[in-house]
């Protein structure tokens, strides 16, 4: 009885009034910290169990070129299917598609077996599902801020499980540490279950019509890339995936400059990453809503491209971890700030209808970064070293820069003719 009232009409409208608003965000914060400390405790524990299993700098860049495919797939897909079947379904699908994944990790003892365990990574998006509850829940003026705050809680997730994961691979083994993700990925499927409303927007489907819209399919391609049409969807599109190739391949080939590069232990490395996570945590929670609030979305693109080719200037001279932590800083900025705000104007470029497709969209471009990053890594990284990303960003994001700078004094000098 009270599960037909909670996805009736007035119940879907009725979680856009208050108190219920603002306990369905919370809680899809607390999920959203969940997931990531999962996630980053495997990301702490995978690169040295790959070792263990003889795998080399060439096969952990395959391995995680597997994950950027299947991602990359499952995106667009995943927020279609959010779209059409709600917020709960959709997240559901994505805590239990984790439970499998670190399960299978847990019994992962030969090479095949580490490849066979990214497949449930498809439909693994906890974050994007996260995003559109916030974004169905909110202002567009105000969304920017929200959706920084979700980056406060990547922050939170990153520091606790980098750390768990360094400590409970050292302590207890790689095995019993991927048991703690899978157990905390089925607490995180009854939260959703229990908490999040079937459907965050206000306008759900309910008449013929828009049924027999729905009734399409997830799968329909042109559903999805009809989005593209939109005023200044390709722009801002194109400017995230070439600006932010240079930052993703870089991060994608961490794990490796971790081991390689800074001769880091994984409890050394757990540490490193927590640094990274209260930098985020300080930037998105503290620093991006004061900016968004001060000034325009495009002069903080702007910013945060600048920045990135400033940091990718000073990994050209890094030579050591220390050196690092210092350009840490920036370099989360300028990512922080970049992400949120495109991932902001992208979402008020379409209907409301169609936000979930389109952060799907967004965690697709992500996942394009992971498939070719790890590829084009390797081969910068046996054949020019570090320094070689560090340069590729600089220029990229420079050209980048200058590109943009220029349209928006054309366009502010057409508006004064």
């Amino acid at each position: 009885m009270s599960r037909v009232k909670s996805d009736s009409p007035t119940a879907v409208k009725d979680v856009h009034t208050g108190s219920k608003m603002q306990r369905v965000i919370y809680v899809t914060y607390l999920i959203a910290v969940l997931d990531i400390t999962w996630m980053f405790l495997q990301f702490s524990i995978t690169p040295y169990l790959a070792k263990k299993l003889g795998f080399d700098t060439l096969w952990i860049g395959y391995l995680q070129t597997m994950v950027g495919v299947v991602q990359l797939l499952g995106g667009p897909i995943f927020g279609r299917f959010a779209d059409l079947f709600g917020a709960r379904a959709a997240m559901c699908l994505s805590c239990a598609a984790s439970v499998v994944y670190y399960g299978l990790l847990a019994i992962a003892d030969s090479p095949l077996m580490l490849f066979i365990h990214k497949l449930p990574a498809v439909l693994m998006h906890s974050l994007p599902g996260a995003q559109m509850v916030v974004t169905d829940l909110t202002e567009p003026d105000k969304r920017a801020d929200a959706l920084g705050k979700l980056g406060l809680c990547f922050g939170i997730g990153m520091v606790a499980g980098s750390t768990l994961g360094g400590t409970l691979s050292t302590r207890y083994g790689e095995t019993f540490a991927a048991c703690v993700a899978a157990g905390g990925s089925f607490i995180s499927f009854l939260l959703v279950w229990t908490f999040i409303p079937k459907h965050t927007k206000i306008q759900a489907p309910q008449d013929n019509t828009d049924k027999k819209s729905n009734a399409k399919s997830v799968f329909d391609l042109g559903e999805i890339t009809r989005l593209m049409k939109f005023p200044g969807v390709a722009k801002t599109f194109t400017v995230k995936i070439i600006s932010g190739l240079p930052s993703g391949i870089f991060q994608v080939m961490f794990s490796v400059i971790a081991m390689n590069f800074f001769q880091l232990a994984p409890e050394q490395n757990g540490y490193l990453m927590a640094y990274f996570g209260i930098v985020s945590m300080v930037i998105q929670g503290g620093v991006i809503g004061r900016l968004t609030s001060k000034y325009s979305e495009n002069s903080l693109l702007l910013l945060s491209i600048g920045m990135s080719s400033l940091v990718g200037l000073a990994q050209v001279f890094m030579a050591n971890v220390f050196q690092f932590c210092f350009i840490v800083l920036p370099m989360m900025f300028s990512l922080s700030v970049f992400n949120v705000i495109t991932d902001s104007m992208l979402t008020k470029t379409v209907p409301s209808s169609d936000t979930g497709t389109m952060l799907g969209l967004c965690a697709s471009v992500q996942s394009l970064l992971r498939t070719i990053g790890p590829t084009i890594g390797g081969f910068l990284y046996h054949n020019y070293g570090v320094a070689s990303f560090g340069f590729i960003q600089f220029v990229v994001n420079m050209v980048v820069f200058v590109f943009m700078l220029r349209n928006m004094v054309n366009s502010k000098d057409e508006h004064r003719e």
